[in-house]
């Protein structure tokens, strides 16, 4: 590779992580805790852990109360507020029940609860304004709506290319190093040059990964608008022109989730959309199911139920676009392989602020070293493919 070939390489991996650093900073010190997000909520909420009664043949389990009397408990707890989602865990009998003032209510005006379909009690309400919900926000859109996760997102993108580009950078500088090398004897910037470039190329597949389903992750509005526009809009084309249903005219839930069941056997329900939110139309529930294998669970499958008749409507796989991102969210906390995942994940996330800082660090250095006149370019061999042998030389002995 060509010396001005690799300027130009070193010159894009200086400048696409410094403007993201700051960012990436913030999302990885939001991010480390956002991982454990399911143990904390257990801790701090003291949500019991019970068992899931037997499966019935009809796939529904048995022991649990009707979806109905469910939806009854919790609108009773928030007069005047209607069903907006309801979703389930299909471990154990705890599922939850979201309400709000109006089907397409903001979340920040949404009431999420969790009952018990097994005693048919509200078991809590969780707290959306607790340190978990201030981190997820800051590190979803730093309280900025869609515009905050686009530029995530475009920051997101940059890191990518500051990835890529020091693996391109990487490639010479360990010519002449063994792999692993830590010159701890020498100066601090060769030291810290040398933990920044081993965890870099350590931590390599991950911060690609992690970076990348981060940046399908804040196309989430654009890629549920796009299904509502395309995919939804062509399943319930009989329907337009039509009035939405008002709330009082909703049919039965547990008649809607029969007729879906029959409709996809073999699957377990995830969530409901209720008429007028994201995820349905004006009339009908969009009952979504996940497959029931570790591969398929988080591929959806969707049923519109007509929410007046409970007749189903139409059913289809979600579009590629969804099931990228569907598949990207849990990939990008680790949430698909239990807590010894989410360890690897942290101890990963904690190598990224180690190279962030580390470079931020050299950088800082590098400009000190110019203003002082000295020679930096012994300080960074990765940016130069020409550099001769006793330059190197050089390099080593500071």
């Amino acid at each position: 590779m060509k010396n001005s070939t690799l300027r130009a390489w070193d010159v894009v991996h200086t400048w696409s992580s410094l403007v993201c650093t700051a960012f990436l900073l913030m999302l990885c010190l939001t991010g480390l805790p956002l991982i454990f997000h399911d143990e904390i909520d257990v801790l701090s909420e003291g949500t019991p852990d019970v068992g899931m009664p037997g499966v019935a043949s009809s796939g529904e389990a048995s022991g649990l109360l009707p979806l109905d009397r469910m939806l009854q408990v919790a609108l009773a707890s928030r007069p005047g507020e209607v069903p907006t989602f309801m979703a389930f865990d299909n471990t154990q009998p705890l599922m939850t029940v979201t309400t709000a003032p109006r089907p397409d209510s903001p979340g920040a005006d949404m009431t999420v609860m969790v009952l018990d379909r097994s005693t048919g009690k509200l078991v809590s309400a969780l707290d959306e304004s607790g340190i978990m919900h201030f981190l997820l926000q800051l590190h979803t859109d730093m309280f900025l709506g869609l515009g905050g996760m686009l530029f995530l997102g475009a920051m997101g993108l940059l890191f990518a290319v500051a990835v890529v580009s020091g693996l391109v950078l990487y490639a010479p500088f360990m010519r002449k190093l063994a792999f692993g090398s830590l010159r701890t004897s020498r100066s601090r910037r060769v030291k810290w040059l040398d933990y920044h470039n081993l965890l870099g190329i350590v931590a390599l597949a991950w911060t690609l990964v992690v970076g990348l389903t981060g940046v399908v992750n804040t196309l989430a509005d654009p890629i549920n608008a796009s299904w509502k526009a395309t995919e939804l809009a062509r399943m319930i084309s009989t329907y337009s022109g039509q009035a939405a249903l008002a709330p009082a005219d909703y049919g039965s839930l547990d008649e809607a989730m029969a007729n879906a069941r029959k409709a996809l056997p073999g699957r377990n329900p995830q969530f409901i959309g209720f008429p007028g939110g994201n995820y349905s139309s004006g009339h009908h529930y969009g009952i979504f199911f996940q497959g029931d294998t570790p591969l398929t669970e988080h591929l959806l499958t969707v049923a519109l139920i007509d929410a007046r008749t409970g007749a189903l409507t139409a059913s289809a796989p979600m579009p590629w676009y969804a099931k990228a991102l569907a598949l990207s969210q849990p990939l990008h906390f680790g949430d698909y392989g239990g807590l010894p995942l989410k360890i690897i994940w942290a101890i990963l996330d904690i190598f990224t602020l180690v190279i962030l800082g580390s470079g931020l660090y050299l950088w800082l250095a590098r400009r000190r070293s110019r203003r002082s006149g000295e020679d930096v370019r012994s300080a960074l061999p990765l940016t130069r493919e020409a550099l001769t042998r006793e330059a190197l030389t050089r390099e080593a002995a500071r």
